[in-house]
């Protein structure tokens, strides 16, 4: 099975926490973003990778 080269893992996420509320995430693939709404922050994902660090997150509207 082949993927696209940068393509994030859905699968990942069940793995991976809000670094600053430490709730759930939620993928948003349009934005390839992961969207903490309790924090208010949207977390980027490079390459594949996501940024986990709250100074690259970006606030929500």
């Amino acid at each position: 099975m082949s993927t696209p080269e940068h393509a994030f893992d859905r699968h990942m996420l069940e793995a991976l926490i809000c670094p600053q509320t430490h709730t759930t995430l939620h993928y948003d693939a349009e934005r390839q973003e992961l969207v903490s709404k309790a924090a208010g922050l949207a977390f980027p994902i490079r390459n594949g990778i996501p940024v986990m660090l709250v100074d690259e997150a970006r606030e929500l509207d």
